[in-house]
């Protein structure tokens, strides 16, 4: 008895333990509502990440639950993991650590690019519906990328009437370009269009490799079937069939919706914005996007700007709206219309705590359940939009989104908001911090090609030339999420900050371009600060930041498309594989991240995770991962917590690949 009451406190205090705003972020915007949050009692992320923590088991990657025998835990000791004796755990079928952790892996693989590519798909019907005229709230904006991408599907872009050619109708053009898209999901043999966009030798790679993807969904689905009970207990089969998956998805599904979007929304250049919680404004109408599809999202901006929406806010008591964005769907609308942000993942209950957001707007990824139990809390109206990704909370509005309606459904939804506007709490007093940062993003791989070479002669070859001759030591992408097991944002400025000190340029989307952004990194007066002199000598000769943000975790892909670009320009080897150039997820959570980081890996990357990565548990398996996939892809996986160390490890591979370049002198 006297154990379990012992228990029993134990669980109590735990439940009454805080934490301390100062030690889990370096936001100051953040501090500022932690604080709030506290004072009013209300629950969030950063307090249940005090009282629940992970599975020392599940964490490690080596917990099987594929079948009702289980769950099977294989706990890893410590002589095993010195190689003093042999592994002999097994689950109940037999199943050794290095085939659940291959499971395990393989399906998060399978999730994250479901995910990504299902964004894509439903791109890919609403782009074919306005190619149609089924729908008229979406149009082509930019018809140069459409014409540029078209030959990728082989799609003509000319037609011959004699002997003469003539340019074919744009509209056409976009009916075939849309209707071979839509089909990349749907393919079963054969290999995706966009495929060989990847230089000549990292597709070759692959063919003799045997994992050129056959069509989205294919792969993922097969992924599934693998890894059910009984099925493929070679844990290098099952890696096989991820990188099948994930090129899947960074070189189809999610390549296809960037390329998509910025058709019907123009491809993005550099703009300027703002961000952080400060963005709020206190007399005004405060709107939210948050989740990851830009087809609602700008039509809300459409709506949000119309005389007719300001004027109903200003007959409301309103002095004018304010549309935010949150997570990915805020750098969809920033990099297009300079539209600020609120700020990213571990900020979103933050952001309905300040008690000026009239509505928060969600689609799909990355939303959090409790945002529902926070908005309770307050005035904010939570409207889900998406028909995949609803909140069983009473207090919460669906509005459901149909591209064929999108702008009149734009219009609900401000309205909506606006008409909440007078139903503020005066005993809830409003606090909006004073943070914002002034931001430049929009660095499509087009934009780059701009920025370096001019109209006329637009080129990578600058880049090249300035990495050759030792001004810029090479590049990093650094991308991925917040999460709470990390002190929010602090890993993502540490690496971003020790490789630009080093003369590395960075490439970046998602949170960990926000972080950048918040902490003043995506300016180009931030290069005489943070930047060795060759970098900064470079960032100030062009004007662009150190830092360039190419948009939402789904425009990974633009970062593929600059790699196979400078490979084109030349001198820096014949593969994505031969760059000095390593990729980077400081503080990666989603099953996403896992897709993303296996399709760098798989495309020639250095890939450093931190964190934690679920594959601890089989040494096996991680010996695979992070040393035998170099000898077959050229890229490889690795996990380093220490954000220094992790930075230092990106650079010493870049130095590797100088050297093997001949251009470490």
């Amino acid at each position: 008895m006297a154990a379990e009451e012992a228990k029993g406190k134990e669980k109590a205090a735990e439940k009454t333990k805080s934490y301390k705003p100062e030690e889990v972020t370096v936001d100051t915007a953040s501090i500022k509502m932690m604080k709030k949050a506290l004072a009013e009692g209300i629950d969030t992320i950063f307090d249940r990440a005090v009282t629940m923590k992970p599975c020392n088991i599940g964490v490690e990657g080596i917990c099987c639950k594929n079948c009702s025998q289980g769950p099977c835990r294989l706990p890893l000791t410590k002589k095993i993991k010195d190689g003093l004796e042999e592994d002999n755990r097994k689950g109940i079928c037999g199943a050794t650590p290095e085939t659940i952790a291959a499971r395990n892996f393989a399906r998060m693989v399978a999730a994250g690019a479901a995910a990504h590519s299902d964004h894509g798909r439903g791109v890919a019907e609403t782009f074919l519906a306005m190619a149609r005229k089924e729908t008229h709230d979406y149009t082509i904006k930019d018809e140069q990328k459409l014409l540029e991408i078209a030959p990728d599907f082989d799609v003509a872009i000319t037609v011959k009437e004699g002997d003469e050619e003539f340019p074919r109708d744009i509209w056409d053009i976009a009916v075939e370009v849309g209707e071979k898209a839509l089909a990349e999901w749907g393919k079963q043999s054969g290999e995706l269009y966009t495929i060989k966009r990847a230089p000549e030798a990292t597709y070759e790679n692959w063919k003799k490799l045997g994992v050129v993807p056959r069509g989205i969904d294919r792969e993922i689905v097969e992924i599934m079937h693998r890894t059910h009970m009984g099925v493929d207990q070679d844990y290098r089969n099952i890696l096989a069939q991820c990188s099948r998956a994930a090129l899947g998805d960074g070189w189809g599904g999610s390549m296809i919706a960037t390329d998509l979007q910025d058709v019907m929304f123009g491809t993005p250049y550099p703009i300027h914005g703002q961000i952080n919680l400060g963005v709020l404004e206190m007399d005004k109408v405060n709107i939210i996007v948050h989740g990851h599809e830009p087809l609602l999202s700008e039509m809300i901006v459409a709506a949000a700007q119309s005389q007719e929406m300001i004027d109903y806010a200003k007959s409301k008591g309103a002095n004018g709206i304010v549309l935010a964005g949150m997570c990915c769907t805020a750098n969809e609308i920033l990099m297009r219309h300079g539209m600020p942000i609120a700020g990213n993942y571990l900020q979103q209950e933050l952001a309905i705590i300040t008690g000026a957001v009239d509505a928060m707007v969600v689609d799909v990824q990355c939303i959090m359940e409790n945002v529902a139990n926070v908005a309770d809390c307050y005035h904010t109206k939570l409207i889900t939009t998406n028909p995949r990704a609803r909140i069983a909370s009473g207090h919460t509005i669906h509005i459901e989104f149909d591209e064929h309606h999108a702008y009149e459904i734009g219009q609900e939804i401000v309205k909506t908001a606006i008409d909440n506007f007078t139903n503020r709490r005066p005993e809830q007093p409003i606090l909006i911090p004073n943070e914002r940062e002034t931001m430049v993003a929009g660095f499509s791989y087009e934009a780059v090609r701009y920025h370096l070479g001019g109209t006329f002669r637009g080129s990578y070859v600058p880049l090249n030339d300035n990495i050759i001759n030792g001004r810029i030591r090479g590049i990093g992408g650094v991308v991925g999420c917040n999460n709470c097991r990390t002190v929010h944002d602090s890993a993502h400025l540490i690496v971003v900050k020790e490789l630009l000190k080093n003369d590395v340029i960075v490439l970046t989307t998602g949170c960990n371009a926000m972080a950048c952004g918040k902490a003043g990194l995506l300016t180009p007066e931030a290069a005489r600060v943070f930047c060795g002199p060759g970098l900064a000598e470079v960032c100030e000769t062009v004007g662009i930041p150190p830092v360039l943000h190419m948009g939402s975790c789904v425009d990974n892909s633009r970062i593929l498309m600059a790699a196979a670009e400078v490979v084109k320009a030349g001198g820096l080897g014949k593969s994505i594989a031969d760059l000095p150039a390593a990729g980077s997820a400081p503080e990666w959570m989603s099953e996403k991240a896992i897709s993303i980081g296996h399709y760098f890996v798989a495309s020639g990357v250095y890939t450093v995770f931190g964190v934690t990565l679920p594959v601890t548990g089989a040494p096996r398996f991680q010996h695979y991962l992070f040393d035998e996939l170099e000898k077959l892809y050229g890229g490889m996986w690795d996990l380093i917590e220490d954000p220094y160390e992790h930075a230092a490890k990106m650079i010493a591979h870049i130095d590797k690949k100088r050297k093997a370049l001949g251009i470490d002198k």
